[in-house]
């Protein structure tokens, strides 16, 4: 019985140990969005200031990921809109200048893809979010001699339900993110 005691204890260790920090590659990843416009289009942005650093295993299994997102980094193509969006009738970004994400649970869903459960926190809101992911590889980088990944996570996000923007019948309620990281070993 000892001896099955140990076993379990170590091959724990094992697993905990088995566990490194992965952080995003900002110039090969994207954190993007698109939302419906006039109900007939849809508006594609993306933020280019962002972090993400993940703890995971060699394959990127149990997860966890912590996203910090610089509000006034928004770039839709459009300086006039950008300069809109980053103001009080938007982000206010300068009242709050990130958007975070703190992943509370990882759920395995196939081979390559797991579900994503945390809480994002966007203009002094805080409300829990599910991301699908995908993990699209796992190389040995020539270069490094370290791993990298290649994933994508997507989801949806009710932005009335974080006060960003009124109701208008402009814009969609809904946002949706597609986030594809390359993310390096550490």
């Amino acid at each position: 019985m000892k001896k099955t005691i140990f076993a379990l204890a170590f091959l724990t260790s094992l697993a905990v140990a088995a566990q490194s920090t992965w952080k995003s590659d900002g110039a090969h990843s994207k954190v993007g969005f698109g939302i419906s416009h006039l109900m007939i289009s849809t508006v594609e942005g993306h933020f280019s200031d962002f972090d993400i650093t993940a703890t995971a295993t060699d394959t990127f299994d149990n997860a966890e990921f912590m996203v910090d997102i610089k509000t006034t980094s928004i770039d839709t193509d459009n300086d006039r809109r950008d300069d809109h969006l980053r103001s009080g009738d938007f982000f206010d970004a300068e009242k709050y200048p990130s958007i975070t994400f703190k992943s509370t649970s990882f759920e395995k869903t196939g081979d390559k893809t797991f579900k994503l459960m945390g809480d994002l926190s966007m203009h002094g809101v805080t409300k829990p979010v599910t991301l699908e992911g995908t993990v699209n590889g796992i190389i040995t980088d020539q270069r490094s001699q370290k791993l990298k990944a290649g994933l994508k996570l997507t989801g949806t996000v009710d932005r009335l339900a974080f006060g960003v923007g009124g109701d208008t019948p402009t814009l969609g309620d809904e946002v949706e993110l597609t986030i594809h990281l390359e993310m390096a070993q550490q």
